[in-house]
């Protein structure tokens, strides 16, 4: 059970932060209309609010492409993937160092065969996986709580991760900025 308590606690701090944020009506504001009012109304109180909604979005398993697409049909495929690039690194280092904190290298004291040959990859070239990991799965909440949760060093962390992002964030604003062309009409002079 000592094994486990480490564990116990990141899912009990995940449940306490779930429970403030639906009580407290906090979760109507992970929605694209909301986001995208508050880049428009505050352009740097707004984007502020962004990055700190992203990174309590992040805690509690919201996926990272709601912000992106609300940042991208707000400010437009350049400046919206910026500011999603800036959000998406400052919330997976919230994520982080709280998940660190409260749980330390709770996986690596699990003694699972297929758990330690991933650990001996992650170590052998810790920031190379960490990029592909980015690339892969961005900004997936499941992956920044195992990440924290595997021992690997915060350095290691925080340059994969500006690494892998980019090209994830550039195609998914691509994206974000074709399907708006696709579906919202332009007004014709």
């Amino acid at each position: 059970m000592r094994k486990y308590k480490r564990l116990l606690a990141v899912l009990a701090f995940l449940a306490l932060l779930l429970a403030i944020v639906q009580l407290s009506g906090l979760r109507d504001n992970f929605s694209l209309e909301f986001l995208q009012h508050q880049i428009l109304a505050h352009q740097v109180a707004g984007l502020l609010v962004f990055v700190v909604l992203f990174s309590i979005g992040n805690l509690i398993q919201i996926p990272g492409w709601i912000f992106l697409a609300a940042a991208v049909l707000t400010l437009g495929k350049l400046m919206g993937g910026l500011a999603t690039y800036a959000a998406a690194s400052a919330s997976c280092v919230v994520t982080f160092l709280v998940i660190k904190a409260i749980g330390g290298d709770a996986l690596r004291q699990l003694d699972n065969k297929i758990a330690l040959r991933i650990f001996r990859r992650l170590d052998t070239h810790p920031i190379r996986s960490i990029a592909l990991l980015r690339m892969l799965f961005q900004t997936v909440p499941a992956l920044n709580y195992a990440l924290a949760l595997s021992g690997i060093k915060f350095r290691h962390y925080l340059v994969g991760t500006l690494v892998g992002l980019p090209i994830p964030i550039s195609l998914y604003c691509l994206f974000f900025d074709y399907l708006a062309k696709l579906l919202i009409p332009t007004t014709s002079a």
